[in-house]
């Protein structure tokens, strides 16, 4: 069965005027036009492709790539924020429609917003969405603390930001663990720090316990190498100079000196640390 909103992979079977159709195992059958085959494509060739609604909502083929695929998130710029809805860009020729009443706040021309998409079962087309605690569900959550995961920013609020982890889940992490600058729509990596009651979910942006140190061990000593062997921090440092300087809080600071130091690797002075 061809999927609908997914990469597919499909057999060339004939050709038409305006392009070729393509079939699944099933023999189910997809229009690919010109001006989105290969170079040189030919009968009997597989090739990979997207499948969507396009501007008539029949279903088409494309071998553009998609920033969105269904159900999954992604951050996405407007484009056009029309009465009834706005437009994003997502990769392909015709742009994805979040409709309004999709809509957790009104969206502007330009901005970019973390959007799911699904298909709507009304009128059979994909759209987009902003409201998105309906697609992320805990219940069932596999993780283990420590555990590395993908994040992508969603919400900030007075205590931290919310994030998506690993395309299903909701986790925080706390604005005073933070020693980098980050915002809504940022996608990166992170950890696990604990899964409390009701499964809500502690992240970190910095591994957990000793193997952060190490880590951090290694920063400190990066940045002494690139600024002749001195950084302006010692044990009775402001925690903001070191967050400034390092990105990192005074505690990961003090434990990752501590390590270098004992390694003979640094000497520590009244107002600065210097490399041995």
């Amino acid at each position: 069965m061809i999927k609908l909103g997914e990469v597919n992979n499909l057999l060339v079977n004939r050709g038409s005027a305006m392009g070729f159709f393509l079939i699944d195992t099933s023999g189910e059958e997809v229009f690919l036009p010109f001006k989105y085959a290969p170079d040189n494509l030919q009968l009997k060739d597989v090739v990979d492709v997207f499948i969507y609604n396009d501007s008539e909502d029949k279903i088409i083929a494309t071998t553009q790539t998609p920033k969105i695929t269904i159900n999954s998130f992604a951050t996405l710029k407007v484009v056009d924020a029309a009465s009834f809805g706005a437009f994003m860009d997502w990769g392909l020729d015709k742009d994805l429609l979040v409709p309004f009443k999709e809509q957790a706040t009104k969206m502007y021309d330009h901005k970019s917003y973390v959007v799911y998409l699904f298909l709507d079962e009304t009128s059979d087309r994909l759209v987009a969405t902003t409201k998105l605690n309906r697609y992320l569900d805990n219940t069932d959550c596999d993780l283990k603390a420590n555990q590395e995961v993908d994040l992508l920013i969603f919400e900030d609020f007075d205590l931290g930001y919310f994030a998506i982890i690993n395309n299903k889940y909701k986790g925080l992490i706390y604005k005073n663990e933070i020693y980098s600058p980050i915002k809504v729509g940022d996608s990166l990596k992170g950890y696990v720090k604990q899964i409390k009651e009701g499964n809500l979910i502690d992240l970190s942006l910095q591994k957990i316990g000793f193997e952060n140190v190490d880590i951090n061990s290694q920063l400190i000593l990066d940045y002494l190498k690139k600024h002749n062997g001195v950084i302006a921090l010692h044990d009775n440092s402001d925690p903001d100079d070191i967050r400034r300087l390092l990105g990192m809080s005074k505690k990961t600071f003090k434990k990752a000196i501590g390590i270098l130091y004992r390694q003979k690797l640094v000497k520590i002075e009244a107002t600065q640390t210097v490399l041995v």
